[in-house]
């Protein structure tokens, strides 16, 4: 299937690794100029030049903190005409309310939930201005499966869905959508680390946390990239519109409730 996506530029927060970075692969696959940024400069070179010569694409690479607002703008300001854009960078601390200090909700809502929608305001002005362009919010589907045990993340998340949401619900009339992605758990990094301290928080051993998996929808995580090709799919013309819409990718997870509370699943 043509997405007709070639020619397209994509901006992709949190890019250098997970999810964020099989979404530029999907995306270079298309032929679109590519702008990723992420903290880490090192990761975001080594990106750019497997993509760039694998597709023969133009990446663009931006070694940000976007938990500064400042780092936003600057952002914005570099990439101003995108015509996509991928809002997937985050972190927020895993753990039950009594494990969580002040700090570390503030550093988890500073860079996911404001991140993303202080980028969004930024871009979708432009993108309003010109009447054309997608916002894809990567959120996760704690936000519609509280968990005690992931309190910081599902509040979060709560938040982000109701924000794609509201936008998204009055975007198409000004020929701009905005959509929101919840997946379950993912194969990266980030889920082995909440998974650890979800093994902990139970069984006091955080080795135990592959048992997990046994209770996932057929015995397994999604792949980074049916997540990144569900995006690439959402951000084309091929589904224009979807927008103010929330497309949960869990393996059906959302859908029986009493796993949810047996093994504490979530989400990025």
């Amino acid at each position: 299937m043509d997405l007709h996506l070639r020619g397209k530029s994509v901006l992709i927060t949190g890019a250098s690794k997970g999810i964020g970075l099989a979404t530029a692969e999907s995306f270079a696959a298309e032929g679109c100029t590519l702008h990723l940024t992420a903290r880490s400069a090192d990761a975001l070179e080594t990106a750019k030049i497997n993509l760039s010569q694998k597709y023969s694409v133009t990446v663009h690479t931006h070694p940000l903190d976007l938990s500064k607002s400042e780092n936003i703008i600057a952002l914005a300001n570099k990439a101003p005409n995108v015509d996509i854009v991928i809002n997937n960078a985050g972190e927020v601390p895993s753990g039950p309310i009594e494990s969580l200090s002040e700090d570390d909700w503030r550093r988890g809502y500073d860079l996911k939930l404001f991140g993303y929608i202080f980028l969004t305001r930024e871009m979708y002005a432009r993108m309003k201005a010109r009447r054309s362009g997608v916002i894809i919010n990567d959120i996760g589907n704690s936000g519609e499966n509280w968990d005690a045990n992931y309190i910081a993340g599902s509040t979060g998340n709560a938040a982000l869905m109701a924000f794609t949401k509201a936008l998204g619900g009055q975007s198409l009339d000004y020929g701009v959508r905005v959509v929101g992605v919840n997946p379950g758990p993912v194969e990266t990094d980030r889920m082995i680390k909440i998974n650890k301290r979800r093994a902990l928080d139970l069984w006091g051993d955080e080795t135990r946390h592959v048992e997990l998996r046994a209770k996932y929808p057929g015995g397994r995580p999604a792949s980074s990239q049916e997540v990144a090709d569900l995006m690439v799919f959402l951000a084309s013309p091929r589904a224009a519109y979807i927008t103010g819409s929330i497309v949960t990718i869990d393996g059906g997870i959302s859908a029986r409730g009493s796993i949810i509370k047996e093994s504490a699943f979530g989400s990025p």
